[in-house]
């Protein structure tokens, strides 16, 4: 019994003690010095004509002349261009990471930026072949038989 009572007087004693605390698990805010800040890049795009349907392979798209932001774009992407009555236009644009600190990344290097696509309206169907008119001699012309009298 003597040992419960030392327990229990002990286990009170620590919980009124403020002076001990357990250490709290590290914050969210506290891992955010390991992140990677994240990128993002201004793209503009325009077409000619004007009022093209962009689509980037990375997702996003809008109609000519916009800008889209791209988020953390470090590979190379493509942007194609399209407009009923003209020939669609696919643009690759390459992306070059330009490096500020040691474990940072200062920014990207978009080229091209403007993306500008010049659009070719689609060219008339071909006209239907012409039939060949065979030219040789005239058939003679065969008397019409009468049919007998009687």
């Amino acid at each position: 019994m003597r040992l419960v009572v030392v327990i229990a007087v002990t286990g009170l004693s620590l919980a009124g003690c403020s002076s001990l605390s357990l250490p709290s698990p590290p914050s969210p805010s506290s891992w955010d010095l390991f992140k990677k800040p994240t990128l993002v890049v201004q793209l503009q795009l325009d077409s000619v004509p004007q009022g093209a349907e962009v689509r980037t392979s990375l997702g996003p798209g809008c109609r000519t002349p916009c800008t889209i932001p791209l988020t953390d774009p470090l590979t190379g992407f493509s942007v194609t261009y399209t407009l009923d009555q003209f020939l669609p236009v696919t643009v690759p644009v390459r992306v070059t990471p330009v490096p500020d600190g040691f474990f940072s990344w200062g920014g990207a290097i978009v080229d091209p930026n403007p993306v500008v696509a010049e659009l070719q309206p689609v060219p008339p169907p071909p006209p239907p072949p012409k039939r060949k008119m065979k030219r040789g001699k005239p058939k003679p012309a065969t008397a019409a038989v009468a049919p007998p009298t009687r």
